[in-house]
């Protein structure tokens, strides 16, 4: 009877022990369950923004020059002969002032453009301006693709001889379109017929990227109005002498409302050279 009791007491004691390490095992798998695990967050990179790059704006080295005047124009500082270029696109031109300005020697008017265009300011232009006193001529906008007899005959009869001072300029600053010899060829037939008619060579004007690019050894004989608005004097590919030089567009004369185009001899030329010659059938 005693030895069945300390088996029961002995049998009490393991089950007790076994009870309680069952609940720590239960107790650690709850904890691990719960447990907090510690994130690491990792730092965004921030991309850099480029910063906006000053923009520097050049200063004219002029400006540092004491006895610089901005208001100081061509014809204020050499000694060359100036004259300006008008059309209808100048408006009203007030010609007693223009006439007043010793400065300016002699003007080109517009005339007429291709076979049909007349400038509607032609008339009035030409009479005011010989009543002011100034060397006047006429100019026709060269069209490579009207008939050329249809714009001599345009250009005939707004440029009447007994009205000009000065030789007729022919405007030449489009191919229309077509191959650099085939606008040659018709360019020269049309001087050809404009010398015939007036008596004389016309004076060529034209840019000297566009001479350079179609009429370089084209028109040797012929005197030469090139535009180009830089502060340096233009030279043309093949070298050609220049006779005179357009200098600006955007030239400013008091009594002419916004700009007008701008021009001056060059080197020993002068006014004589481009005078109309008034030759009578005998």
């Amino acid at each position: 009877m005693k030895k069945l009791c300390i088996l029961l007491a002995m049998l009490t004691v393991l089950l007790t022990i076994g009870e309680a390490s069952a609940q720590r095992r239960r107790n650690t798998k709850t904890h691990s369950r719960h447990k907090t695990h510690r994130t690491v967050k990792k730092k965004s990179r921030k991309k850099k923004t480029a910063k906006p790059v000053k923009k520097i704006t050049p200063i004219d080295p002029r400006l540092d020059d004491p006895d610089y005047d901005p208001f100081l124009q061509c014809e204020d500082t050499c000694g060359h002969v100036h004259g300006i270029d008008l059309s209808h696109y100048q408006g009203e031109v007030f010609w007693e002032t223009v006439g007043e300005n010793t400065k300016m020697a002699y003007v080109y008017l517009k005339a007429t453009e291709g076979g049909d265009r007349i400038d509607d300011r032609y008339e009035r232009n030409i009479d005011l301006a010989h009543r002011y006193g100034l060397k006047v001529g006429s100019y026709h906008f060269f069209r490579p693709k009207s008939p050329l007899i249809q714009q001599l005959e345009n250009f005939k009869t707004q440029c009447r001889p007994g009205e000009q001072d000065l030789i007729p300029m022919i405007d030449i600053e489009t191919t229309g379109g077509l191959p650099t010899d085939v606008f040659c060829d018709s360019l020269i037939t049309f001087l050809g017929l404009v010398e015939q008619a007036y008596r004389q060579q016309p004076l060529i004007y034209t840019y000297r990227n566009f001479y350079n690019k179609h009429l370089v050894g084209k028109l040797d004989d012929y005197k030469l109005m090139i535009a180009m608005y830089t502060p340096e004097e233009p030279v043309l590919a093949d070298g050609r002498d220049i006779t005179m030089w357009q200098y600006t567009s955007k030239g400013r004369i008091v009594g002419v409302n916004g700009y007008v185009d701008k021009s001056r001899f060059l080197g020993e030329h002068g006014l004589r050279e481009i005078r109309f010659r008034h030759i009578f059938p005998k």
